[in-house]
């Protein structure tokens, strides 16, 4: 899952960047309000932790924005900022957690889980059709053949956004901006690249499920009935 860090002390916000990332994560980070809010508003994040005091616009800006345009993201304010009055606030405009500074990076982390109902425990997997991603092992396999295979980071992040979303069709830009991130510099023909290791990968391992390239609109994931 794809999470947003809008926190002007890079310091901090580089320290929750990693320590997502150890729990399989992918993050951008925003140091400002403005560059926050445009990427809040790209639609392709699962959470957004949000600082209410930003240079240029602030939290609670952001916060109405994204409410306004219908966006349903998942929002844990973070702020200075610990007075009632100011965590009602941001409630009030659709916030669905606070947390004051400082605070325990563990409970932040265990906010962000909550918020997105996971649990990160040794046996989680994501399971579509025959095809179980496992997340301790990093590997894929079927429970029709029995077959496993080890997929790399880039590889594991396709296939989860795929099976968080099956049988939708995704377009060549949402996967871009979701694996990539909207300011990468990688190379557009890695999408194509990544689709084909994927899917050879699930031939490997006897998988009916397979991926599905909708011409002129992106790629679904689908499987055998």
């Amino acid at each position: 899952m794809r999470i947003l860090i809008v926190e002007d002390e890079k310091s901090l916000a580089q320290l929750i960047s990693d320590r997502l990332k150890k729990d399989r994560y992918t993050t951008d980070i925003s140091n400002d309000g403005e560059e926050g809010l445009y990427n809040a508003l790209s639609g392709i994040y699962d959470l957004i932790i949000l600082d209410i005091m930003l240079p240029k616009v602030d939290g609670i800006t952001i916060l109405k924005e994204l409410r306004k345009e219908d966006h349903d993201v998942k929002v844990i304010m973070l702020t200075a900022k610990a007075e009632l009055d100011d965590r009602l606030l941001g409630f009030a405009n659709g916030a669905n957690d606070y947390v004051p500074k400082p605070f325990h990076i563990d409970e932040l982390i265990a906010r962000v889980n909550a918020q997105l109902n996971i649990g990160r425990t040794v046996d989680e997997t994501l399971k579509y059709g025959d095809l179980i991603l496992d997340y301790p092992s990093s590997e894929i396999s079927s429970d029709i053949s029995g077959e496993s295979i080890s997929v790399n980071n880039k590889e594991f992040q396709l296939l989860e956004y795929l099976m968080n979303n099956p049988e939708r069709i995704l377009s060549r830009e949402m996967i871009y901006d979701r694996i990539w991130g909207m300011e990468s510099d990688a190379l557009s023909n890695n999408l194509e690249a990544y689709m084909s290791f994927v899917r050879k990968k699930l031939k490997m391992i006897g998988s009916k499920v397979s991926i599905k390239t909708i011409r002129n609109m992106g790629y679904k994931l689908t499987k055998e009935e």
